[in-house]
């Protein structure tokens, strides 16, 4: 003898989901409507367990009342309640919406340290400078004092041939020779092919 037990003591007065599942499978409206009001609240209550975000529970509980509305078709009784099938959906939809915001929370954070760290070109190219300017400065303190001093009113400051003469106090001839001459030696100093 099949009897239907009910544990709440009392049979249910609701709606019959299964009949309501076939009807709604079949497009009709007001049959989604009937179940819409027979699962909404366990559906919210049981992706506000997963998710505890008032309003990203809401989100999930209406993707999923959507999905039973594109997916009634799928249900199999043999399988299992209606209101089961309807919570698993539920259940798995809020856990997926738990792990993409993990998953997209662990994303920025890579590409928040990401942007912080300088990429190895910019890191080895500053070594290459500055053990560049170490190299020019070592050169630099081999040149003659006059030398040194051409070089670095014409090319550290910017000055002209005869800016650098006019300061110096020397003819204009003699800060191109200086200069010549200073650029030469740092050139073979710093291994330069001419």
């Amino acid at each position: 003898m099949n009897e239907v037990v009910h544990i709440s003591g009392a049979p249910s007065t609701g709606p019959d989901l299964a009949e309501l599942l076939g009807r709604v499978a079949r497009g009709d409206q007001q049959a989604f409507a009937s179940l819409y009001d027979g699962v909404c609240s366990p559906v919210l209550g049981v992706v506000r367990t997963v998710l505890r975000d008032p309003a990203q529970s809401e989100e999930v509980a209406q993707e999923v009342l959507v999905e039973v509305w594109r997916c009634a078709a799928r249900y199999r009784p043999e399988r299992g309640s209606v209101m089961n099938w309807v919570l698993t959906m539920a259940h798995r939809r809020a856990v997926d919406r738990v792990r993409s915001v993990q998953a997209s929370a662990e994303r920025d954070h890579k590409a928040a340290l990401l942007e912080r760290t300088p990429a190895f070109d910019e890191v080895s190219e500053q070594v290459e400078n500055r053990l560049e300017r170490e190299q020019v400065r070592r050169c630099l303190r081999n040149l003659t004092e006059l030398q040194r001093q051409s070089v670095t009113l014409a090319y550290y400051r910017g000055l002209t041939y005869r800016e650098v003469g006019e300061l110096l106090s020397v003819p204009l001839g003699t800060v191109k020779t200086r200069l010549r001459d200073g650029l030469i030696r740092l050139r073979d100093c710093l291994g330069v092919s001419a």
